[in-house]
Parts: structure tokens; C-alpha cells; sequence
């Protein structure tokens, strides 16, 4: 099996249609056995599902997703854990455990536009993983 993380730094990255990372764990009987860093070449929301597939990605743990994207990866059959938040290493132990905190109606549907705050976007406050007001998040 593999497990794709949305990767930053170490860190799940907020936003999985600008993430220009993931972060691959290959696992075999319960437990990792390697793990790669993979750019995605600039690939957009729509991208990422087939980019994902290629891959032969069986889970994606990520912060915010919005629906269009969601819908996608239930069409390539990758299960979707999103609204995580912390280490990505972190994350897949505690999934390959069976505690992963996840939120399994997480929704992102403001993608690239500022909501009338000075430089606020969606990638900037942790969609996903904090509430979001009335930005159009649901946690």
C-alpha cells in the first residue's frame, strides 16, 4: 500500500490543490518500509488525483480539500483522510495505528481569492485544520 501526504517542510501542507509536494510512504504489512518526497510539477486541483493515481496511491492524509478535488480522488479509489494537521511522519503512524484524528467532512471551497482582508487567502490560514469563520470552510 501506499500513503500520499501533502507535504511542507515536515508538515502536512493546508491546502492539497497548491501543495507542491507529497510525501510517499510505501507500506508493507503494516509498517513503512520507505518513503520518498515527490514534486508535483506544478500540477493544479484537478491534476493531482491523476498525479496521485499514477503514483499507485492507495490513501491521501491532507488539510483542506474542496469537493471537486474529493470527488476526483473517490474516482481514482484513494481513500481520503482530510482536516489533518501536524508532522506528516506523525500522521501515517497514526493512521497505520487506527488513531488518526481526521475530519471526514472537511471542505475547502474558496480556492485562490482573497476574502477583503490584507493578503488573507485560503493557503495562509490553515484551511482545513482551524476554524475558518464564515470563510467557506466547514471543520
Amino acid at each position: 500500500m501506499k500513503i500520499a501526504v501533502t507535504y511542507d517542510n515536515g508538515q502536512i501542507f493546508q491546502h492539497f490543490g497548491h501543495t507542491e509536494q507529497f510525501k510517499i510512504y510505501t507500506v508493507e504489512n503494516g509498517k513503512i518500509v520507505s518513503t520518498e518526497v515527490v514534486d508535483t510539477n506544478g500540477s493544479g486541483h484537478g491534476a493531482l488525483a491523476g498525479f496521485l493515481a499514477e503514483q499507485n496511491i492507495s490513501v491521501l492524509i491532507c488539510g483542506g480539500i474542496g469537493g471537486g478535488a474529493q470527488m476526483a480522488l473517490a474516482n481514482a479509489g484513494i481513500q481520503l483522510f482530510g482536516g489533518v494537521s501536524g508532522s506528516c511522519d506523525g500522521a501515517v503512524n497514526a493512521l497505520l495505528a487506527n488513531n488518526l484524528n481526521f475530519n471526514p467532512e472537511v471542505r475547502c471551497d474558496h480556492h485562490d481569492h482573497e476574502h477583503g482582508e490584507e493578503g488573507h487567502t485560503c493557503g495562509s490560514h490553515g484551511c482545513g485544520s482551524y476554524h475558518c469563520g464564515n470563510h467557506g470552510c466547514d471543520n
